[in-house]
């Protein structure tokens, strides 16, 4: 099992130690270091930053949303990562949410599955740099021709030659139709709230993907990567108390009450009950009360919390359902070490 480390977005200010956790997991062997936006920090700057004292982890966006940069933005802000770090850029791309498209990017959130395959299929053709890169649309139409265009837009290739033609492009996805589309169209899928519960449905749906004409990848060279939390402790009580306000803020408080993709996540692994009740009282304000409405069977589902031996049996559990890379998210350099140390022979 690969360890990446997920720094995640800032919230109010810079994280104070994220510099010496990312060369802590470089040292001890963690595969990869992950960053996120959401409508605060960006996702490549911090990569650039903190990475350049790295030697070893892969550097990957987890994730780039799409509404913050056209595609062949995206793709020149990974060619060029992906130069300065030696090779070791990973491109993760996700759609995001309607609130933050359409309240944050001013961009419309519809067909989120064609707007993804059409998106990745011109970072691609950027990455490949066979010929102009040129797109029919009609979300990301190049060279564009609709209103207001002076029409001498013409097709261009990227001045600087990328290193690697097959950067590894991730999607994040949640539902059926995007999990597949992951395993159709790209190298790697990350997993939000990944669970045991679901593992036979999420494999079921990748393989639909699989089985696509032309796909990309198989199941032996395609990366499953699962951002959970791993804590080593004999308290479990005290750190499931400390994940249920997380929850209950994803379950409750994420999206729109009507369309809240973490909210139906819950509800595929059988919590549709917890959700609604964390939801009436999140959006109610009575946000204490929603997280104490978080069952530690669900905290248990997504978490993996326990002693040495019961972190490494669920690990095993995991992996052995598909997952190739733990995304955990350690805050000091001593649980950076610790998680190392405990899945060593895992």
């Amino acid at each position: 099992m690969k360890l990446g480390l997920q720094l995640g977005y800032w919230g109010a200010a810079m994280p104070p130690n994220a510099a010496e956790i990312v060369v802590a997991a470089d040292e001890v062997g963690y595969d990869a270091v992950f960053t996120a936006e959401s409508w605060g920090s960006d996702v490549f700057t911090p990569l650039a930053w903190w990475g350049s004292a790295t030697r070893n982890v892969r550097l990957g966006t987890a994730v780039a949303q799409l509404s913050a940069r056209t595609p062949t933005a995206a793709a020149m802000a990974a060619l060029t990562l992906d130069h300065l770090s030696g090779g070791r850029a990973i491109l993760g791309l996700g759609v995001s949410g309607p609130q933050v498209v359409e309240g944050w990017y001013g961009a419309p959130f519809g067909r989120p599955l064609a707007r993804t395959r059409e998106y990745v299929g011109i970072v691609r053709q950027v990455l490949a740099r066979e010929a102009p890169v040129a797109n029919a649309g009609p979300h990301y139409p190049l060279p564009y021709t609709g209103p207001g265009a002076d029409g001498l837009g013409k097709p261009l290739k990227p001045i600087t030659h990328p290193l690697r033609k097959d950067l590894p492009i991730w999607l994040g996805a949640e539902g059926p139709k995007n999990v597949a589309l992951a395993a159709e169209i790209a190298d790697g899928w990350l997993a939000v709230y990944y669970s045991d519960k679901l593992a036979e449905q999420y494999n079921s749906w990748l393989d639909d993907g699989f089985a696509k004409p032309g796909a990309r990848r198989s199941r032996a060279d395609f990366e499953v990567a699962a951002s959970v939390t791993v804590t080593v402790t004999d308290d479990r009580a005290a750190e499931f108390d400390k994940h249920r306000p997380i929850i209950a803020l994803y379950a409750g408080g994420m999206g729109a009450e009507q369309k809240n993709f973490h909210a139906d996540l819950f509800r595929r692994m059988g919590y549709a009950d917890v959700v609604d009740e964390v939801t009436a009282l999140f959006r109610a304000g009575r946000k204490a009360e929603a997280a104490a409405a978080v069952p530690d069977e669900l905290v248990s589902d997504v978490a993996i919390i326990g002693s040495p031996e019961q972190v490494r049996a669920q690990v095993k559990q995991w992996a052995d359902r598909g997952v190739t890379m733990l995304m955990v998210s350690p805050r000091t350099v001593e649980e950076v070490r610790a998680v190392a140390a405990v899945l060593a022979d895992n």
